[in-house]
């Protein structure tokens, strides 16, 4: 059985690893796995005047809103990986206005 590598994961200030906002296929994940969870009966993160919605509608809210508790993994081949939060992906300028505020202290 082949050794396996030893997987370094970063956790910066910063944006390190693709493009500074979330990708198609990052929201596509996003809403898939959150529509399952609201369809298995998890609570749902927003108040909803219309509760005939569906679980993908929802997601979409959720996200949307900016309420999901979830990190977004991002790999490189040589293995090393980077775990950014999706409020950093959906609003990448407010990301990058702080990181300069940061660097000015």
């Amino acid at each position: 059985m082949a050794k396996r590598e030893q997987v370094s994961t970063r956790e910066p200030d910063s944006i390190e690893i693709g493009p500074p906002k979330l990708t198609r296929f990052e929201r596509a994940r996003v809403v898939g796995a959150r529509a399952l969870q609201v369809s298995m009966g998890a609570p749902v993160l927003l108040d909803l005047k219309d509760p005939t919605l569906s679980p993908i509608d929802i997601a979409l809210m959720e996200l949307d809103e900016g309420v999901l508790p979830i990190s977004i993994r991002r790999a490189l081949p040589d293995g090393t990986s980077q775990n950014i939060p999706l409020k950093w992906l959906l609003h990448p300028e407010e990301e990058r206005k702080l990181r300069g505020k940061k660097e000015d202290s």
